[in-house]
């Protein structure tokens, strides 16, 4: 279930260093989250894996040695395990072989395009691993979510036309002034996969960080509706954790993160792979670590903070998701009908929508003739 792959080499100047993995897997030890763990042998990227994502040159490029600039003197081996072990995770669990699984590697890679590095990343491990689902075991539907900070213009960029990837990103925009400038609303994909690349760009600055009730606001009325009406066949999750308490300014909690671990597992029959992005206080992204990996087990929940939970999100929140709804309401029907619950807390939210769903249910019974057979009866009778 678990995997951990450990860097190489003098990497202690750029903040993608190993002590993060190191940090983060004695948690899991001290915890007692590695003994409820299966471990999955790592093993090196082939040449055609990487090149089923990114240029024929961008791999000859960049799985040589590391230029300093990018992040360290790494062996490529070192880093081909990283982005193989992602590969072999996700593989094992659209097998069904593993229920689940958490790839603790390093460096990123969301950022990484076709043909472009970006920071730290040049190879895109989520994307190369998705693509491997498709190619090999011909999944059909593949769910990727990415909660890090930074939007996910790399892996956006990759599936931007396919109709069989859902991309979901939450991220810091503030109307193009932040990072990259990519990830805005209207973003929703081209040709055949218009629709399916969805942006919660989050404006506002941090004037009224974005917390708990924002992101759990986010999942409730934009991803996990769309992500229930696409039902994919896997989900990947981008992991970065630079929203998290202590890093950016927001106020994303750990056990929220364990929380929208947890939302994601009723997706896919429960098959749910968290790839490690980034995040780099190390006690924070310790702290969401273990929350997220506790959900995969399947350990009792630490409940969230009540005043989360019945906060009504921030204006500015209310404001981005009712934009990224407008644009997905032509794709999605549920896009439509959240649109009037965002300015709701997360309980009241979820009671609406729980009382909605029962209304329609009796409304339907009551709706039909007393004696008059369902649509299919007689085929249930057979």
């Amino acid at each position: 279930m678990l995997n951990s792959v450990r860097h190489c080499g003098d990497i202690s100047f750029h903040r993608e260093h190993g002590d993060r993995i190191r940090r983060i897997w004695s948690r899991l030890q001290q915890c007692g989250l590695r003994d409820q763990c299966e471990w999955v042998k790592g093993r090196l990227a082939t040449f055609e894996e990487l090149q089923s994502v990114h240029s024929e040159q961008h791999s000859f490029l960049h799985s040589g040695l590391l230029k300093k600039e990018s992040n360290s003197s790494c062996s490529t081996a070192a880093l081909n395990m990283a982005f193989g072990s992602v590969i072999e995770l996700a593989l094992h669990v659209a097998r069904g072989e593993l229920r689940n699984g958490f790839a603790l590697v390093t460096p990123s890679g969301h950022h990484a395009s076709h043909s472009k590095t970006n920071g730290p990343c040049m190879f895109n491990s989520v994307a190369i691993a998705a693509k491997q689902l498709q190619d090999r075991i011909k999944v059909k539907k593949i769910l990727i979510v990415d909660w890090g900070l930074r939007h996910d213009n790399g892996t956006e960029k990759i599936f931007y036309s396919d109709p069989n990837v859902l991309c979901i990103s939450l991220h810091h925009y503030d109307k193009g002034c932040s990072f990259y400038g990519t990830g805005e609303p209207s973003m929703i994909g081209s040709a055949d996969g218009k629709g399916y690349n969805v942006n919660v760009a989050w404006s506002g600055g941090l004037s009224l960080p974005m917390g708990d009730a924002e992101y759990l606001a986010a999942f409730r009325t934009v991803v996990m509706p769309i992500a229930h009406e696409f039902s994919p066949n896997v989900v990947l999750v981008s992991a970065g954790f630079e929203a998290a308490k202590g890093l950016s300014g927001y106020m994303v909690s750990a056990r929220c993160f364990g929380f929208l671990t947890r939302k994601l597992m009723e997706l896919a029959e429960g098959r749910v792979v968290l790839v490690l992005e980034g995040g780099y206080d190390l006690i924070s992204v310790c702290d969401a670590s273990q929350a997220c990996v506790s959900a995969l087990v399947g350990n009792e929940p630490e409940p969230l903070a009540e005043e989360e939970l019945q906060r009504i999100p921030c204006a500015n929140a209310i404001e981005s998701l009712e934009t990224v709804l407008k644009a997905q309401s032509k794709y999605w029907r549920s896009a439509s009908s959240m649109l009037e619950t965002v300015s709701l807390s997360y309980v009241k939210g979820e009671r609406t929508y729980s009382a909605g769903t029962e209304a329609a249910l009796v409304l339907g019974a009551r709706s039909r003739f007393p004696n008059e057979p369902m649509e299919h009866d007689e085929d249930d009778s057979m």
